[in-house]
C-alpha cells in the first residue's frame, strides 16, 4: 500500500512541475497570446469568454471530485475483494487439509481390512 501512495505522490509531484513549466512558459514565451491576439480582432464572435473559463473551471473541480470519489470506491472494492479472496484461500486449504486427513484414515482403514 505504502508503494502505491508513493506513486499518488510522485504523479502530484509531476502535475505540480507541469502546471508551473506551463505557467512560466505562458508568462515569458507568451504561448497562449494567439488567443488573446483572436479575442482582441474578434470581440463580438467571443463575448462569453468569462462564462467559458468559469465553466471550464468548474468541470475541472467537478472531474477532480469525480476522480476522487471513483478512487476512493475502487479502495473500498479492492479491500473488500482482498478479503474475500483470503477467505476463499483459507476454506480451500482447510477443504484439502481435511480431504487429506480423510484420505489417510481410508488409506489405513484399507490396510487394516488387507491384514484381516
Amino acid at each position: 500500500m505504502n508503494n502505491k501512495g508513493d506513486s499518488a505522490a510522485k504523479d502530484l509531484i509531476l502535475i505540480g512541475i507541469s502546471t508551473v513549466f506551463v505557467f512560466i512558459l505562458s508568462y515569458f514565451f507568451n504561448v497562449f497570446y494567439f488567443l488573446v491576439d483572436v479575442i482582441n480582432k474578434n470581440p463580438r464572435v467571443i463575448t462569453y469568454v468569462d462564462e467559458i473559463v468559469t465553466v471550464l473551471l468548474t468541470l475541472s473541480i467537478s472531474l477532480a471530485i469525480f476522480s476522487w470519489r471513483r478512487w476512493i470506491s475502487l479502495k473500498k472494492e479492492t479491500f473488500r475483494r482482498i478479503k474475500l479472496q483470503e477467505e476463499l484461500i483459507r476454506i480451500a486449504n482447510t477443504k484439502a487439509e481435511t480431504e487429506r486427513i480423510v484420505n489417510k484414515q481410508l488409506s489405513s482403514e484399507i490396510e487394516l481390512r488387507k491384514m484381516m
